[in-house]
């Protein structure tokens, strides 16, 4: 079996677990042995990462090559237009170079998203507005890029799922333990015959546990 933590990073945490002098890290909320990030997410945003103690699926989970798609609300400086989000859909092209078609939709603000500590700074004549976007990319700050090139600068970013997986029903600095099968491994991320998925090393699991609150 294979051990999955899904976590809700808090804002201003950063995404590894070596110590930090001055800013807080995800040891400080997850205390468990053997696991690793499966890829990033910045200090300034927020949302769902995923964790494994499987080195290859953590590989799997992070590299681009696998086209894994990620799901972010996004809340941005302005009312936000049709025309824009159309352009986020077709492609934005960036210093690095055109991204990849991606999937956008103008939304309300999400009923379960909590509140941010701090707040983003209010403007009373600056409106905001809000919108979902799923890229299958991994960019460096690609989606903050992605809507400053159509001229909406974002102010909040929230990662809401990774594949299949959601941040649903956690609350900041909260994660959640799960456990799959090979075979649920391999209808999840089929693999070449000459890679397959293995634990990186064996250890005591659990079919799943409610969240947990970290330590801070």
């Amino acid at each position: 079996m294979t051990e999955l933590i899904l976590f809700n990073k808090p804002f201003q945490v950063m995404s590894q677990f070596s110590a930090h002098d001055a800013r807080a890290t995800l040891a400080d909320f997850i205390d468990l042995p053997g696991v690793y990030p499966a890829g990033r997410l910045d200090y300034d945003s927020e949302g769902l990462m995923i964790l494994t103690d499987d080195g290859k699926l953590q590989h799997r989970i992070s590299h681009p090559r696998h086209k894994l798609s990620k799901t972010y609300w996004v809340q941005v400086e302005g009312q936000i237009n049709k025309s824009a989000v159309r352009q986020l859909c077709q492609g934005v092209e960036l210093k690095d170079g055109l991204t990849m078609p991606a999937t956008a939709a103008l939304m309300d603000e999400p009923d379960d998203l909590w509140p941010r500590d701090p707040p983003i700074r209010y403007r009373a004549n600056i409106p905001t507005s809000w919108l979902s976007l799923t890229i299958s990319e991994g960019r460096n700050r690609q989606v903050r890029r992605m809507t400053a090139a159509v001229g909406f600068p974002t102010l909040r970013l929230v990662r809401a799922a990774i594949g299949p997986w959601s941040v649903s029903e956690l609350a900041p600095g909260e994660y959640r333990r799960l456990t799959l099968s090979r075979e649920e491994l391999a209808k999840r991320f089929p693999a070449p015959p000459s890679s397959p998925i293995s634990r990186r090393s064996p250890s005591r699991r659990r079919s799943s546990l409610p969240p947990k609150r970290g330590r801070r």
